[in-house]
């Protein structure tokens, strides 16, 4: 076994054989799709989303007839405002983005948990079509009922933000008005000198 392993001509084709493993792995594509989900309040009783899928290829080879599907959005829930939940291109070069989105508009108030969309797409060496899923969006809490914004809430975020840029400059300008302004005493004094 040894005398076997030690050849140089069997070290060498087993190195040959995984390199080409390792290289013929490598010219697959490789498909990673992300799905984000926005609401955009339009008043108490609308409440639009805004959705965006983006795909990419990280692979090394190019694939062909991708098809974008997104059926997670039930009619008796959302109407479409633009755009369509499902979409064709011709290729994904190695290396590429592909992006799509749509506006919908939400009929009912409750959460909504929405399914990853489904990205078909045909591989040069591949007989049968390849599938991808996005990855899923978050839990949607639609025409939820969000609390009020206070009138000094703008403040209240202001000073939590730059509250202690703010009392630096402050104790800076009083420290700067102490010097530059006489004080009583020693304007009394200038007085009685001037008599």
């Amino acid at each position: 076994m040894e005398t076997v392993i030690g050849n140089p001509f069997i070290k060498a084709l087993i190195i040959l054989f995984l390199v080409s493993a390792t290289t013929a792995a490598g010219d697959a594509p490789f498909i990673i799709s992300h799905k984000k989900a926005s609401l955009t309040r339009l008043n108490s009783c609308a409440e639009r989303v805004s959705v965006s899928i983006d795909i990419y290829n990280q692979g090394f080879s190019t694939v062909y007839d991708v098809s974008l599907v997104d059926d997670s959005w039930p009619k008796d829930l959302f109407d479409i405002i633009s755009g369509n939940t499902s979409k064709s291109w011709e290729r994904l070069d190695a290396g590429g983005i592909l992006s799509h989105s749509f506006e919908l508009d939400a009929k009912r108030q409750g959460m909504f948990h929405g399914a990853p969309a489904v990205i078909t797409y045909r591989v040069p060496t591949k007989v049968s079509l390849q599938e991808a899923y996005s990855t899923p969006i978050l839990p949607l809490d639609i025409l939820a009922e969000r609390p009020t914004e206070n009138k000094l809430d703008w403040l209240q975020r202001l000073l939590a933000k730059y509250g202690s840029q703010i009392s630096v400059v402050s104790i800076v300008l009083f420290f700067i008005y102490l010097v530059a302004t006489p004080s009583k005493a020693s304007a009394a004094k200038a007085s009685k000198k001037k008599r």
